[in-house]
């Protein structure tokens, strides 16, 4: 998932994908723990996505708090 793709989404939405990576990257360590695991990278990318999803909802939070405070 690419930012631009992120950035595109609603504020609902970020926070179901974010539920959603955090659900596979449980499910992943799950597989890795007993073995099952094929694609290791999928780890990093998932969490790599989860860092990606959590930035540019703070960035939204900040750019809301500059809008608050400008009022």
């Amino acid at each position: 998932m690419k930012a631009r793709e992120i950035r595109a989404m609603s504020s609902d939405e970020l926070v179901q994908k974010l539920d959603e990576a955090y659900e596979e990257l449980f499910n992943l360590r799950f597989q890795f723990s007993t073995g099952q695991l094929k694609n290791f990278n999928r780890l990093t990318e998932v969490k790599r996505d989860i860092a990606r999803l959590k930035t540019i909802m703070r960035e939204r939070e900040l750019e809301q708090m500059w809008e608050e405070e400008e009022a």
